[in-house]
Order: structure tokens, then sequence, then C-alpha cells
């Protein structure tokens, strides 16, 4: 019973840490393609929102996630950011979540970490984030995800679940030590990626990309999994090495002394 449930356990991990692979790669795959913002509709939409109510600082620059560029494609690149003034007051915030759900902002989402009440807003193939600062409200507008995003990524979460517990099966039912070194090294190679994407999208959500962490994680992770597998394949060399044999055992005494008659 305890091994069938540690087979259980290692296709679970399998499972769960090619899934997420599968989840980045496809989420990539199904946000390319997506229409850049520029200032223009951004100031457009902003006045649509708070008419008359000027902003008082703009930043536009192109999507940037763990040290790694978005194209202008990609979902969440060519973002554009608007401040408004109005202090730690939430009434100007307030104001404009009425106004996105009168004018025809959908698939509201709460954003956590602000003062006042952020939320997340689609339309017209954008979205609209809205977070509270200390001095007033700020607005960042990007591209929304494509159509098909969101069966590109489950469709990629799935494959890769399976190839994940596929993989690790087949290692669990092998009893050499090779099997067991290339799961370690699966292992160690996936899993901080797998820790951080998860944390990521229980922060935002399919919102932000997640496949740029990857990206930012190989130049680290693929040396160390070198490393990881010269060292495992020196100390499985030594434990394999053939015994020395013993010496020869030392020539029987010869029957009887030398002076017997």
């Amino acid at each position: 019973m305890r091994h069938r449930l540690r087979h259980v356990a290692v296709v679970l991990l399998g499972a769960l840490l090619l899934g997420t692979v599968g989840l980045a790669a496809g989420s990539w795959y199904g946000g390319r393609g997506a229409v850049p913002v520029s200032l223009d509709k951004a100031l457009s939409a902003a006045q649509e929102l708070l008419p008359r109510t000027e902003p008082i600082g703009s930043i536009t620059a192109l999507g940037y996630r763990y040290g790694v560029a978005l194209a202008p494609d990609d979902l969440g690149s060519s973002q554009v950011e608007l401040q408004y003034g109005g202090g730690a007051d939430c009434a100007l915030s307030e104001r404009l979540r009425v106004a996105a759900e009168t004018r025809g902002w959908q698939e509201f989402r709460d954003v956590p970490g602000s003062p006042c009440d952020g939320w997340r807003a689609e339309r017209d193939g954008m979205s609209l984030t809205l977070t509270h600062l200390a001095y007033g409200p700020r607005l960042s507008m990007e591209p929304a995800a494509p159509r098909g995003f969101l069966a590109a990524t489950i469709t990629g979460t799935l494959l890769g679940a399976a190839a994940g517990a596929a993989l690790f099966w087949l290692l669990a039912r092998r009893r050499p030590r090779v099997p067991r070194l290339v799961g370690v090294l699966v292992t160690v190679a996936l899993l901080p990626g797998a820790a951080m994407t998860w944390t990521d999208l229980a922060t935002d959500g399919l919102a932000e990309p997640v496949w740029p962490l990857w990206q930012s994680l190989a130049p680290v992770l693929v040396p160390a999994s070198l490393v990881l597998l010269l060292v495992l394949v020196i100390v499985l060399a030594k434990r394999q090495k053939p015994a020395v044999p013993a010496a020869d055992a030392k020539p029987a005494a010869r029957a009887g002394s030398p002076g017997a008659g």
C-alpha cells in the first residue's frame, strides 16, 4: 500500500511540474496577437470615465516582467499608466468604478494591495486596472487577452500534465538508479519555476503573463541542473565501481614437517 501511494505521489508531482510548464507555454501561445494600446486610446478611455479631469502624469512603456521585455503584440505589453491626484481619499477611485460599470466595462475582478478597492476590467480589447497610491488613483491600460487565450492555456496545461504524469509513472516503475536520477533532475529544474508561477497566479491570475518567469530562470537553473547532473553521475559511477578482489589466499602449508621420514 505504501509503495502504491508513493507511485501516486510521484505521478502527481510530475503532472504538477510539467502541467505548470504547459500552462506557461499555452498562455504565451494564446497571448500572441494582442492589440497594442496607444497613449491616445488610453487618454480617450480615461476621458470617457473622468470627463474634465486631467491626469497629473502619464507613462507609456512596453511590458517588462521578470527582466524579460514582451513583444508589442504579447499579452501584457504596451502599457499606459495615468496617474491622478486626490491623495488618500477614495472618492475618485469609487467614482471611476461607477463610471466604468455604466460605460460597458466588463469582467470586473478585485486587485488586492491598495488602500482603496482596486479592480480590473476589460472592454474593446483593452484591460483597465485601477490601483490607489498615496497621492491618488492610478489607471493602468494594456492589451486584453486575445480570443482563444483561455482555450490555449487550458490545452497547454492538460498536455503538460499528461506528459508529466506519464514520464514520472515510467520513472517510478523502474528500479535502477538512472530513472531516479532523471526524476531528481527534472524536479530540481522545474520546482522553483512552478512554485513562483503559482504564487504569481494566486496574486494576478492570468491577467499578467507568467511565461517570462521561466525565461528569466533559465540562465540560473540550466547551469545548476548540469552541475547537479555531473555530481550525481560521478557519485553513481563510484558506487557502481566493482569491488577490489581479495588477495589470493596464502598457499596451504605442506603436509608434514621437512624432516619427516
